[in-house]
C-alpha cells in the first residue's frame, strides 16, 4: 500500500444543531487522486476548509506528512506543503499571472515581499514561473492580470501557484467549475499526470472528470462518508446510486 500523506480520523464539525462533518475518516496516499463527491450541501467544502485550516474542527485528528496539524493555522499548513485551490479564486488581481507565480516562488525561497521589485528582474525566477504556467496551459496568458483571466483560467493559475509553493499534497475544490469542455479536457489530462508528483484530494461535480481521474472515491452525504472505493465499486454501490449518482449512471 502506498504511503499515507494525509490522514483524517473521526472529524466532526457542527454549526448549531447542524452536523456539517459527522465522524469523517479518510486518507490520501502518495501517487493518487482521491475524489470527494456528494450532493450540494453534503459538507464537502466545509471538510476541505477544516483540512486547510480555514475552519476549526470540533473534534478528531488531521495528520499531514506524519504531523498532527489540527492546531496549526492556514499559513503554517501551507508552509508544510498543504496546497489548496478555492471555489472562489483568491489571487492578487492587480498582478499578472506571471507575477502571481513569481511571488509564490519568492515566498517559497523565504524572500520578503519588500524585495519584490528586484526579484521581478530575476531572469531565472521568471523562467521558472513561465515554465510552471506552461504546464497548466497558461503560457500564452502569463502577462494578463489575474483580474482579466476567465474563471477557469484563474483556477489553473491557483494550481500553478500551488506548484510554485512546492506543495506535497493538493486540495482542489471544484477545479473544473467555469471551464468549457476543452478546458476541462486539458485540466483532466494535466491532473492525470500530476498525481505522480503531488497527490490530490479532489472535490468535483463533473462526474466524467471524477471517473476518469479518481483512484478512489469517497461519497459524502449529510456530513457523513457513506462509501469509499474504486470507481467500479462506487458505480455499483446501490446506496450511492440512490443518494447521489442516480440510476442513469
Amino acid at each position: 500500500m502506498a504511503e499515507t500523506v494525509l490522514d483524517i480520523k473521526n472529524l466532526r464539525k457542527s454549526f448549531g444543531g447542524l452536523k456539517a462533518t459527522d465522524d469523517v475518516s479518510l486518507d490520501l496516499r502518495k501517487g493518487e487522486i482521491h475524489a470527494l463527491i456528494g450532493p450540494n450541501g453534503a459538507g464537502k467544502s466545509t471538510l476541505i476548509g477544516q483540512i486547510a485550516g480555514t475552519i476549526k474542527h470540533d473534534s478528531g485528528t488531521i495528520r499531514f506528512d506524519g504531523q498532527d496539524i489540527g492546531s496549526l493555522g492556514v499559513t503554517q499548513r501551507a508552509q508544510l506543503g498543504l496546497g489548496r485551490t478555492f471555489q472562489v479564486s483568491s489571487l492578487m488581481p492587480e498582478f499578472s499571472a506571471l507575477r502571481n507565480v513569481m511571488l509564490a516562488l519568492q515566498a517559497c525561497q523565504g524572500s520578503s515581499f519588500r524585495f519584490w521589485k528586484p526579484v521581478m528582474q530575476d531572469a531565472v525566477l521568471k523562467d521558472e514561473a513561465a515554465a510552471i504556467l506552461d504546464r497548466v496551459h497558461l503560457g500564452s496568458r502569463m502577462l494578463v492580470s489575474s483580474a482579466e483571466l476567465s474563471h477557469g483560467e484563474r483556477r489553473q493559475l491557483e494550481i500553478a501557484i500551488a506548484l510554485a509553493l512546492r506543495s506535497k499534497a493538493l486540495l482542489l475544490d471544484e477545479p473544473m467549475a467555469g471551464m468549457g469542455p476543452e478546458g476541462s479536457k486539458q485540466l483532466t489530462a494535466f491532473l492525470d499526470k500530476l498525481r505522480h508528483e503531488v497527490p490530490v484530494l479532489l472535490v468535483e461535480h463533473d462526474m466524467d472528470a471524477v471517473f476518469a481521474l479518481a483512484d478512489r472515491i469517497s461519497v459524502l452525504v449529510y456530513g457523513r462518508v457513506v462509501a469509499t472505493g474504486t470507481v467500479a465499486e462506487i458505480r455499483s454501490n446501490a446506496l450511492v446510486r440512490e443518494a447521489y449518482l442516480g440510476e442513469a449512471v
